[in-house]
């Protein structure tokens, strides 16, 4: 978990120190230390930002695209910080690597290991998650905001992460009005939409597809740029059905379209990109035209963003609609390890899954 927040540089920083001593002491009184990790420094990192405003394109992947749009951010506005576990070092995933050595460690740096220390830790910069930041400008009737906060999280499975580490708990957070969640699909998504939830006065929980962060690489435009949260994409257009996703999950649903045009069937592929809040008109006309919709996800069935796209889906289109509403989407159990396969929902259970609806 990282945290990117904005605030003016004395009383962040003050307040940062403090709250930093109290929660080392608190922690060291349980028994808990900072972790730190070996160090991988990316030597090419000067020369790749020293490149940011030439407007080409470069190729890299997902994680170092994260790592561009933290830079342009950091490097734009004196008032913002990264910090949380191990960001210093460069992060679990390598996301942070040299931000610290550029632009000083008392802009980017650790936390302890307790995620509800460092969700506390941001008070002062920000604020607690659901309790005070979704909550700030509400309260304050729109006269403050949390000034940038974003947190960065991993998410979904990565093949070994077993119950802890491949969970995707995003429905969580969208029953909290006044968060905003985004999840991107590749590199050049990944930094545009980043760049904006950073710049949104809005509190953004931006969970980062793990399993992607070194395998989606693509030709990413270098710069400053940013992607408008809230607005659906079409990547896919087709008359017969459409299928809504986000993240990861959208290379499957791709994959099942491409199978599915072999028998006939023509699938229109919609990234939601912001779940919270999700761009309703733009899967609304998409279902009007095809009277079909299928959603996938990683995470349960049971209470997953999906259930919400349907019921809203069937309200707004229920007279257009030729099938029921599909879900293709994680079990409801834990989620396993040596059966992950199962588990998963693959390009096979969503071309069944097509099938059913089209043949309905």
């Amino acid at each position: 978990m990282a945290f990117f927040a904005r605030a003016s540089p004395s009383q962040a920083i003050r307040r940062l120190k403090d709250q930093s001593q109290f929660l080392n002491r608190l922690l060291c009184s349980c028994g808990w230390q900072n972790r730190s990790i070996a160090t991988a420094v990316d030597d090419a990192k000067a020369s790749v930002h020293s490149s940011v405003e030439s407007g080409g394109k470069k190729r890299i992947n997902l994680c170092s695209a994260i790592n561009d749009a933290l830079y342009i951010a950091l490097d734009s506005d004196p008032r913002s910080y990264v910090f949380g576990e191990d960001v210093g070092f460069g992060g679990v995933f390598r996301c942070t690597t040299g931000l610290a050595d550029t632009f000083g460690k008392h802009r980017v740096f650790n936390t302890p290991l307790c995620e509800q220390g460092i969700v506390g830790f941001g008070i002062g910069l920000a604020a607690m998650i659901v309790n005070e930041a979704a909550k700030f400008r509400y309260r304050s009737g729109n006269l403050f905001n949390c000034g940038g906060l974003t947190i960065r999280t991993p998410y979904g499975a990565v093949g070994h992460g077993a119950l802890y580490h491949s969970q995707s708990p995003e429905a969580y957070f969208c029953h909290v009005p006044g968060l905003k969640v985004v999840i991107p699909r590749s590199p050049t998504q990944a930094k545009g939409l980043l760049l904006a939830a950073i710049r949104d006065p809005n509190p953004v929980i931006f969970f980062e597809p793990k399993w992607l962060y070194r395998l989606s690489v693509e030709d990413v435009p270098e710069g400053d740029y940013t992607l408008p949260l809230s607005q659906a994409e079409v990547i896919r257009e087709g008359g017969d059905i459409t299928l809504v996703g986000w993240g990861a999950q959208l290379a499957i649903m791709e994959e099942a379209c491409v199978e599915a045009s072999k028998e006939g069937i023509s699938c229109e592929l919609i990234d939601l990109r912001t779940l919270l809040p999700w761009d309703k008109e733009i899967v609304e006309a998409s279902v009007n035209k095809t009277g079909r919709l299928l959603v996938s996800h990683e995470a349960p069935i049971t209470g997953g963003f999906g259930a919400e796209i349907a019921a809203s889906i069937t309200e707004r289109c229920f007279l257009r609609l030729e099938s029921p509403v599909a879900r293709v989407c994680g079990l409801d159990t834990p989620f396993p390890l040596v059966f992950e396969p199962f588990y998963m929902p693959t390009k096979n259970k969503i071309l069944d899954a097509i099938k059913a609806s089209v043949n309905f």
